[in-house]
């Protein structure tokens, strides 16, 4: 399920991504103004809207007991990454490539990287932590395994073979029993892939750690959109209601 909801989640960033390119061949100056494009504006304001019902159920646990009474938490978290990349390509829509001011500019670059960096905590972090544990989950078989056939060339255990046996075994040194080359060669593979094993898992969690602070670099993000949405709702009513005056 997951899996499915990664790539559609995908494709619609994807798609995000993509639709500022067609001001290279589409504008459309009038098309934010009409019913059309207000419509599209209006959906997708409410839309990027959505998200904070769930940041507001998730901090107040007062809410948050009563909605998960009717509702989960990974259901409103589903919603709350779909009405997140819905709303924006929503709001790309109304633009109709019309990118002629700097708020303008500023509140599509605002929403792609909001969608990017919400798309990157969601779905990229939560495969770099399953792959790390299916790494160590790895390294542990590997080691259990490098024991088991180092273990093989150890020497039989003080008492068997007889008095004399063990009488040689106390004043001399004990016998080694020769490992062959099979083994060796088997226990350098081991080694070798144990070490790649704890390489990788090295890599992948500084790559975790880098990644986590995508979150403080996620709502600050939100924080400028919702500023700049607002300012854009304002402005749009203050100049549309004074022109039609």
């Amino acid at each position: 399920m997951q899996e499915r909801s990664a790539v559609a989640v995908g494709s619609l960033a994807a798609l995000l991504l993509l639709l500022p390119l067609g001001y290279l061949f589409h504008v459309s100056p009038r098309f934010p103004g009409s019913l059309a494009g207000s419509l599209f504006g209006i959906a997708g304001a409410l839309l990027m809207l959505f998200p904070l019902l769930y940041v507001v159920v998730k901090r107040i646990p007062a809410i948050k007991s009563r909605v998960t009474r009717q509702v989960s938490m990974r259901t409103l978290l589903a919603l709350h990454v779909y009405a997140g990349v819905l709303g924006p390509i929503l709001g790309l829509i109304h633009a109709a490539h019309k990118f002629r001011s700097p708020l303008g500019v500023s509140l599509t670059g605002m929403l792609l990287v909001v969608v990017v960096t919400g798309y990157v905590g969601r779905y990229l972090l939560s495969r770099i932590t399953k792959a790390v544990q299916g790494e160590r989950a790895d390294l542990a078989s590997l080691a259990a395994a490098f024991e088991r056939v180092s273990s093989a060339g150890v020497p039989a255990a003080p008492g068997l073979g007889g008095p004399a046996a063990w009488l040689r075994r106390v004043f001399f040194a004990p016998e080694e029993i020769p490992v062959s080359a099979g083994k060796r060669e088997g226990l350098i593979e081991l080694a070798d892939a144990m070490a790649d094993v704890e390489s990788a898992i090295r890599s992948e969690e500084v790559t975790r750690d880098l990644f986590d602070r995508w979150l403080p670099l996620h709502i600050l993000v939100a924080i400028l959109l919702y500023g700049l949405l607002t300012l854009h709702v304002w402005s749009g009513l203050y100049y549309g209601l004074r022109w039609l005056q």
